[in-house]
């Protein structure tokens, strides 16, 4: 059911009774006058958009500056509407929260790459003024993540990248678990829908057993509380897709022994009642040694308070109990939108600016990376990740992020500590530098000032800001050295191109380049091909087409022909080829399958006139033959299948799927009943438990290929399998 003004309203009434409601129906005339007409991609009025993202905030308990800008956050950017109209009739507040949503989305970009980057740099700036800017845009991704569907597909992959990267991880940060979890769920189901679908029909089929355990679990729980006189309200967590997916790759374990723990939320009404319910979950269940984690006494970076531990239940399953107080479980839903109390012209409580120094943090390295792709990375890890707190030797706590090191933890009490560090103790004991600090570690940072810096450091270190000064560092010092080599592994490229141009001309196409690249000026570029930041084939290739609006620095032709003499038939040849392929117009010539990427009957295919070794055939579609024709175009021939021909051919197919105990053998079997001749095969599992299987095989017919695909897919445990395409840049088994 689509959302209305009405029930935006009730549910504003449902936290503040007393709310003021003429300024959120002002802004939605205003809004419905202005989208008057508009369409959106699912066929829906416009207005049903804005009106969905403030209910979404409404769900948040926001106050109605919040919900006003909700209502015309696309007003300004999707009308003729000004934002002088908004400040002139809403006021200075909710014009000023408008027109920060609006800024983030308006600007445009060279590239993909440099559009992101800029956007988060905007959007950290946004919240550094005003979380509640992000909070707009969050709820505002969110109601576009249910509404996906509607997008072409390559549209729909990248903002699901977008959201699993960069959205989900800041709604983490800002501690609002409602829209982080569903953000999650919505991306993982377009971008993996096949582990999508195996997860949610494994869920469904286990779910009658659980509810039965659980409300046997929560009766019992709730008869001792009750004995000790402890209010409390129990319920089961629920838990998400995409976290069972992440918790059956990234730690490996079976979908059974993470379904089967049961997860109990317990409700309390004071931190003396936490406690207290922890003694009686203690009293009544086992608990399990390691398992306890106390957030009420050290909330997480997020605001997160609650007690965690893991008990074995009854019929010795285990039981995985979280213990809060009503304002925790706010916070613990809500995050940041949690301390924004609904007061007419109320602010966040006064702690509020500490809890966000993460933020002010982020915005200090920012400016120093301009690579977008350099700061996208910083992003994503700064988003992503829980936090250990260590202490400094006078006991004052230092927040980092998990897996750091002594060498994070200098850079993060002062740059010059970090460029000077030489050793540490922790605990009283020297440590070595890539020691990965726990909670509640003392460190000690030993210095020498006439020590700096070891690129070895960029390998050890895990938070982004250390990470930055260390390479603003060696950025610095080695610039030198980057434009040498920088011109050195540019030249060697041109030369290999056959490129000819004038030291002048080559220097202002340089700098034509690097401002395409968002840099200033050419030496920029060549110290970043130097750095390894940059391919130089990359560069070349932009410098071809600058060079080429000037015909006296285009590219000159090879001093001699490269392509072997071949005679051309008159007729078409009777002679058959055991490849199954002919070669147009060309007759008793040498024609072999490529390799890398095993062309079969269907497949768009080229020729390639190889030097002593006949004509190689590819896939049209592989990277080597795209880079032959670019490079060597002249070397191309027409062939076609000879489907007269009786051959086998050799294909290679890729299959992924959770590694499990007789997973091989299920996938030999089921091989083996789609009638192959398997030649070889590759095993490989990664850490998060994933497995990656590649078997070649012979095939009499393509026809063949889908019902070996098919077979495969349908083995329990299996997520995709497809035929493999070779990755571009490798070596073609010697082809010249």
């Amino acid at each position: 059911m689509s959302v209305t003004l009405e029930g935006i309203e009730a549910q504003i009434r449902s936290y503040n009774p007393s709310a003021d409601l003429r300024g959120i129906e002002e802004a939605y005339d205003f809004a419905l006058t202005h989208h008057a007409g508009q369409m959106r991609k699912t066929g829906e009025p416009f207005i049903s958009h804005p009106l969905e993202v403030a209910m979404i905030l409404a769900g948040l308990n926001l106050d109605t500056a919040t919900l006003q800008a909700a209502i015309l956050h696309d007003v300004v950017e999707d009308s003729a509407a000004s934002i002088k109209e908004v400040r002139e009739l809403f006021g200075e507040e909710v014009a000023a929260l408008v027109d920060g949503v609006t800024k983030l989305g308006r600007i445009k970009f060279s590239s993909l790459a440099e559009a992101q980057a800029n956007n988060m740099r905007k959007m950290l700036i946004a919240m550094a003024k005003d979380i509640r800017v992000i909070l707009i845009k969050l709820a505002d991704r969110l109601h576009n993540m249910r509404t996906l569907a509607a997008l072409p597909d390559e549209k729909r992959h990248r903002k699901a990248i977008e959201t699993m990267e960069i959205y989900a991880p800041l709604a983490h940060r800002l501690g609002i678990s409602s829209i982080k979890w569903e953000l999650e769920d919505l991306a993982f189901f377009y971008l993996e829908p096949r582990k999508f679908a195996q997860i949610e029909k494994m869920v469904s089929e286990s779910r009658d057993a659980r509810e039965a355990y659980l409300h046997q679990v929560i009766d019992q729980l709730t008869t001792e509380l009750t004995a000790i006189g402890v209010e409390s309200e129990i319920s089961g967590r629920p838990k998400h897709l995409y976290s069972i997916y992440q918790k059956m790759t990234y730690r490996g374990k079976d979908f059974s022994e993470i379904y089967d723990l049961i997860a109990l939320r317990v409700i309390v009404g004071s931190v003396k009642d936490v406690y207290g319910a922890l003694g009686t979950v203690h009293s009544i269940w086992k608990p399990v040694p390691g398992r306890f984690k106390d957030y009420v006494a050290m909330p997480k970076f997020n605001m997160y308070q609650s007690l965690h531990t893991t008990v074995i239940g009854p019929a010795g399953r285990p039981l995985e109990i979280q213990i809060r107080t009503e304002e925790m479980h706010r916070t613990a839903e809500y995050g940041i939108a949690a301390h924004w109390r609904y007061k007419e012209g109320g602010r966040a409580d006064e702690a509020f600016d500490e809890r966000l120094s993460w933020l002010r943090q982020m915005l200090e390295w920012q400016t120093e990376l301009k690579d977008p792709r350099e700061f996208m990375e910083a992003l994503k890890i700064d988003l992503f990740e829980d936090e250990v707190f260590v202490f400094t030797p006078k006991g004052d706590v230092v927040s980092l992020r998990r897996g750091s090191t002594p060498i994070d933890f200098a850079y993060m009490i002062h740059t010059e500590v970090g460029h000077h560090c030489v050793g540490a103790k922790v605990n009283g004991s020297i440590v070595t530098l890539d020691y990965e600090l726990q909670m509640g570690d003392r460190v000690d940072i030993l210095t020498n000032k006439s020590s700096w810096p070891s690129r070895d450091w960029l390998n050890v270190v895990r938070t982004s800001s250390a990470r930055s000064k260390i390479r603003s560092y060696f950025s610095k010092a080695s610039r030198e050295d980057d434009l040498v080599k920088g011109k050195e592994e540019l030249g060697k490229v041109l030369r290999k191109q056959g490129m000819h141009a004038s030291a002048s001309t080559l220097g202002k196409a340089l700098d034509v380049v690097a401002r395409d690249m968002n840099l200033t000026e050419g030496d920029d570029l060549l110290a970043a091909i130097g750095s390894g930041k940059q391919s130089p084939k990359q560069v070349v290739t932009k410098l071809i087409k600058v060079l080429a609006k000037d015909e006296a620095a285009a590219p000159q032709p090879e001093p001699e022909a490269v392509l072997p003499v071949l005679q051309p038939s008159r007729a078409v040849s009777r002679r058959r080829s055991a490849t199954g392929v002919r070669v147009k117009g060309i007759d008793d010539v040498l024609v072999r399958l490529a390799h890398c990427c095993n062309p079969v009957p269907g497949d768009a295919i080229v020729g390639f006139v190889t030097r002593g070794r006949g004509v190689s055939v590819h896939r049209a579609d592989c990277p080597n033959a795209r880079e032959l024709v670019s490079s060597s175009a002249e070397r191309i021939l027409e062939v076609e299948w000879d489907t007269e021909t009786s051959s086998t051919y050799q294909v290679e197919i890729l299959i992924e799927a959770l590694d499990r105990t007789r997973l091989l053998q299920d996938i030999s079997i089921a091989l083996a009943d789609a009638g192959v001749n398997v030649l070889s095969a590759a095993i490989s599992t990664d850490r998060q438990g994933v497995a990656y299987l590649k078997f070649l095989f012979e095939l009499g017919h393509m026809d063949q290929l889908q019902k070996v695909l098919n077979q495969v897919r349908a083995v329990d445990g299996v997520f995709d399998a497809q035929r493999t395409m070779p990755e571009g840049g490798k070596k073609r088994g010697g082809e010249s």
